[in-house]
């Protein structure tokens, strides 16, 4: 048994991506063989990714379009959201994977394969000396080994105990083109609720890229999925009668599911190293998983360059929030306030640069305890403490 590589990654959707660019970006990794596998060879515009930040950070270049002033829309609590020091920023897929395909094209230590990878190899002997060794088995029973393997693959469906909560983000968008100037692309619609609420937490994105462009985003956290004409439904209905647009064509479709679940999954198993969805970098409380990634690769980055143990655990700051978001979704879960209340009341109580804040797990206690105190204490607080039990 062999090293092939020196790093295997294992899925090259945006984690895996992320971790690449930012391998190919640092000269250290120069002499390093990598290894890119994924069924896919990622040339579809499948999917957008928004996110906030202070800072322009890796992927600042490839930034589709950007919002420093954002909507928030409910039947309870409407405004125009302030987010400074924050930017609302969009990066399409292709965008993504073509930045990423770009530049590590120019690495020969770079290669592709187009596979699909089985499983990972649970490797527990050692290799040169104390060096543990991990690996990859292909579809066809090929097995490929490397010092480490970064996986963001989810082999199996999402198994949750007793007192774990797993909800879906599960979404469908349609980029539209208007006949007519309809929209401020100075500014997004965050999150409006006023639509109907029966299946659960759930809002509209309008996200416009010009004066006659714009992302359409029908967005539900909820416990089961729906039958896929009735997202379609919603659009045209929020579309036609909360927009009052008529003549649109629909340029582009896309749509997703992310869990929201209190499931901790595993940093790391031997050489084997779990990124993105794989690793739990989506915030169980609303689904946002990009800057967690970016979060994350580049701390393991800093890991293999500086010789630290990359199985190390989470930062308290992630350990309170991941508390704050079992208690969220164990409020969601046991239908003690509709999901719009809770958000109209979070954003109503708090300036919109500390919701973000919160969000992102970057928040000071002050902070978290003025957002905590904007929901109802006789409704948050036992459910605190049923999670702190």
């Amino acid at each position: 048994m062999q090293k092939q590589y020196d790093y295997i990654i294992a899925g090259a959707g945006c984690a895996g991506m992320s971790l690449l660019m930012r391998m190919v970006a640092d000269p250290f990794f120069a002499s390093k063989k990598i290894l890119v596998v994924d069924a896919d060879t990622k040339q579809q515009n499948d999917r957008t990714w928004c996110f906030w930040e202070t800072q322009p950070d890796l992927f600042e270049s490839i930034v589709h379009h950007k919002w420093n002033k954002l909507d928030f829309y409910s039947d309870h609590y409407s405004s125009e959201l302030s987010i400074n020091p924050y930017t609302y920023k969009m990066i399409r897929g292709i965008d993504f994977y073509n930045y990423v395909k770009n530049n590590a094209s120019s690495s020969p230590n770079v290669e592709w394969r187009k596979a699909s990878i089985k499983k990972l190899v649970d490797t527990t002997f050692e290799f040169v000396g104390t060096n543990e060794i991990a690996g990859i088995e292909l579809a066809d029973g090929e097995i490929i080994y490397a010092d480490y393997v970064f996986c963001s693959i989810l082999f199996e469906p999402i198994k949750t105990a007793a007192h774990e909560y797993h909800f879906l983000q599960h979404f469908k968008g349609w980029e539209i083109k208007t006949a007519i100037d309809c929209f401020d692309s100075s500014k997004a619609i965050f999150m409006d609720f006023r639509v109907s609420q029966k299946h659960g937490t759930t809002f509209m994105y309008v996200l416009p890229t010009s004066a006659n462009t714009a992302l359409i985003e029908y967005t539900l956290f909820t416990e089961e999925l729906l039958e896929d004409d009735s997202y379609n439904v919603a659009l045209r209905k929020y579309i036609s009668e909360q927009l009052q647009i008529i003549d649109y064509e629909v340029l582009h479709e896309e749509k997703g599911v992310i869990p929201m679940t209190t499931k901790k999954f595993p940093y790391a198993k031997g050489g084997n190293i779990y990124i993105g969805i794989a690793g739990g970098q989506a915030k169980a409380s609303s689904g946002y998983a990009f800057k967690y990634i970016q979060k994350r690769t580049a701390a393991l980055i800093d890991a293999i360059k500086n010789g630290k143990n990359l199985s190390y655990g989470k930062k308290l700051k992630d350990s309170k929030g991941h508390l704050y978001d079992a208690v969220l979704l164990n409020v969601l879960h046991n239908r003690k306030m509709p999901g719009d209340k809770i958000f109209a009341a979070i954003f109503k109580g708090n300036k919109a640069s500390n919701v973000l804040a919160f969000l992102d797990n970057e928040s000071s206690l002050l902070i978290d305890l003025k957002i905590m105190n904007s929901v109802p204490t006789r409704i948050f607080l036992p459910a605190a403490l049923e999670e702190l039990m």
